[in-house]
């Protein structure tokens, strides 16, 4: 029988736009980037050329400090850019899709009869590594680790997100051979977290039944409900998607990084699910799926909680499984704003009387922030969504003044931004909570390495 873990502390977001349980057809993308700036805690230094012929697995980019860690092209075809910003900094490597696609040969392999290094020089090879991260400090993996454990989220229980048990169908033998790899990795288990009901049989892993609100399907909660991170230990982190995507790969022999996203929002024409590859264009998920053309969009590359404001010219970020497409706002203008009565309106308090509904009205949110900046506020509005053992106004504190001993002291081995963006939603202050998180994980990397 699966461990059982029950979130009181948190809040559902009931959005209009959730995605329908059927397929949705994408449109051809022109172009398919990898974006550097998606993972945290590497130097990246790229190693193709404009004009280069690739196949799906060939390397187009690594990590300077560490060059086993490759990050690999998508697809098939011919490198047409790589575009850079100020400083010389690497924004981006465009590659133009062949019409058949060919991948590097990796060979199948079967799980069963490797050794650890062996498939860790697997995953390395095939470009996949940059898919797990490691906490502390939430960047990509370090291969010369060996985690304490591994933990694995199947239930995502962000705004609007996906559902997993529909995305796996079809792929619970690559998922499962993932997993078994992912087992090797590590002297100690691989945790899987599961929502309440869940109907997915998983062996070689220690399953654990999740309950409650958002943020109950964050592995930073799976992690600080089951075996929290001390100074001193490393555990790994990886989306189940990607460890589909592994299983592929001692399964197929190849890098295939199709996957299914999400559209969702109150702004789609339509919701549901799209088989795409990893990197693809905006534009071919969203063209003809916006309603109302005319009306101010935003387009989230991810949940609107910790998801990457993108426009049409723009790419699917690298760990995004939703595209999500809400009002802009800007073109709003309300008579006396939140005076009045609201009975349309959401409020994570009770500002409006819509609270009296429950959680069962929909609501549709635009992207305006509602308020002004203004100093942190000890309210313990943070501590109602924040259900992990940990003191976020005294943690974040620390880490903007950055008093490296108390931000051990407070947790800080253990976080990642994505664990404060409630926070971030209710706080009366307006203060850009993921940034700060993120920036004092970078500054304390740098310190501690």
């Amino acid at each position: 029988m699966a461990n059982v873990i029950k979130i009181k502390k948190g809040l559902d977001i009931n959005l209009k736009g959730k995605a329908s349980e059927k397929l949705l057809t994408a449109g051809k993308s022109d172009g398919y980037a990898i974006v550097p700036d998606d993972y945290n805690g590497i130097i990246p230094k790229v190693i193709a050329k404009v004009g280069d012929k690739v196949k799906a697995g060939s390397p187009l980019m690594m990590d300077k400090n560490r060059p086993e860690i490759k990050f690999v092209s998508p697809v098939s075809g011919e490198v047409t850019a790589v575009n850079r910003g100020e400083k010389r900094k690497v924004l981006n490597i465009v590659v133009k899709p062949d019409a058949q696609m060919e991948y590097e040969d990796f060979g199948r392999k079967n799980v069963s009869s490797l050794k650890a290094q062996d498939i860790r020089e697997a995953i390395l090879a095939a470009g996949l590594w940059p898919s797990i991260k490691q906490r502390p400090y939430d960047i990509v993996a370090i291969p010369a680790y060996e985690p304490r454990d591994i933990f694995v989220s199947t239930f995502y229980s962000a705004p609007l997100a996906p559902n997993f048990e529909f995305v796996v169908k079809g792929q619970e033998a690559d998922f499962q051979t993932g997993l078994d790899a992912l087992a090797k990795l590590t002297s100690g288990k691989v945790y899987v977290g599961v929502k309440e009901g869940s109907v997915l049989k998983l062996k070689t892993v220690e399953t654990v039944e999740v309950e409650g609100p958002h943020p109950a399907g964050n592995v930073g909660v799976l992690i600080n409900h089951v075996k929290p991170v001390n100074k001193g230990e490393v555990v790994w982190t990886i989306d189940p998607q990607d460890v589909i995507v592994i299983g592929r790969l001692f399964n197929k022999g190849v890098a295939d990084f199709t996957r299914l996203v999400a559209m969702t929002g109150s702004e789609a024409a339509e919701t549901g699910y799209m088989k795409v590859i990893a990197g693809c264009s905006i534009h071919s998920l969203i063209a003809g799926k916006i309603q109302n053309m005319g009306k101010h969009v935003r387009i989230i590359s991810g949940d609107v909680l910790t998801g990457t404001q993108v426009d049409d010219l723009d790419y699917l970020r690298a760990y995004s499984r939703q595209i999500t497409l809400i009002p802009e706002g800007d073109d709003v203008h309300e008579f006396l704003g939140w005076g009045v009565p609201g009975f349309d309106k959401y409020s994570a308090g009770r500002t409006y009387f819509t609270w009296l509904l429950g959680g069962k009205k929909e609501y549709t949110l635009d992207a305006r922030i509602k308020g002004g900046k203004r100093a942190m506020i000890l309210s313990h509005e943070y501590d109602r969504v924040f259900p992990m053992d940990i003191m976020p106004e005294f943690l974040l504190k620390a880490i903007i003044t950055f008093d490296i001993d108390k931000m051990e002291n407070l947790g800080i081995y253990e976080v990642a931004p994505e664990d404060f963006a409630l926070c971030e939603f209710v706080d009366t202050s307006k203060i850009e909570i993921q940034k700060i998180v993120r920036n004092g994980l970078n500054l304390l990397y740098k310190e501690m390495n």
